[in-house]
């Protein structure tokens, strides 16, 4: 969705849920004999509108921030075991915990490893220090 899109779409249900709280307060609480004032009124949609920005800008945010790394690209990239891996557990890779199994050997918490392969949302990786066999694996000195 497109900035001036998202804006537009905020600007509009923003209005939508102001017309829903007026109607509630005015039409529907009366008939169940809670009278709200003016005054409360007002309060309750400066709230609303207080609400609104902070979800805009939260979701400006994330709509706008960038994947932090595509999975392919994690081949030959180093982290770090954050649980032990006998055989699966979880590491953390480019700043991002992943879930993880591990080639052969039992990897222990805070051992640095490598990744090998990615299927889908799991890694298969293996110890640093151990050779490679892959011939896609590429180096990187980046530990987490």
């Amino acid at each position: 969705m497109s900035r001036k899109g998202y804006i537009m779409f905020c600007i509009a249900t923003g209005l939508l849920k102001v017309a829903v709280l007026v109607a509630i307060v005015l039409w529907v609480l009366p008939i169940w004999g809670f009278n709200i004032p003016i005054w409360g009124l007002i309060l309750l949609v400066v709230i609303l509108g207080i609400y609104q920005i902070i979800t805009f800008r939260l979701g400006r945010r994330a709509l706008e921030r960038k994947p932090k790394t595509p999975s392919q690209a994690l081949v030959g990239c180093c982290g770090k075991a954050t649980t032990p891996l006998a055989p699966d557990g979880y590491v953390r890779v480019e700043g991002e915990l992943w879930y993880a199994l591990s080639s052969d050997t039992n990897i222990k918490d805070g051992d640095n490893i490598v990744v090998v392969r990615v299927n889908r949302l799991t890694l298969s990786v293996a110890p640093l220090s151990a050779p490679m066999t892959e011939s896609s694996v590429k180096p990187d000195t980046n530990l987490d």
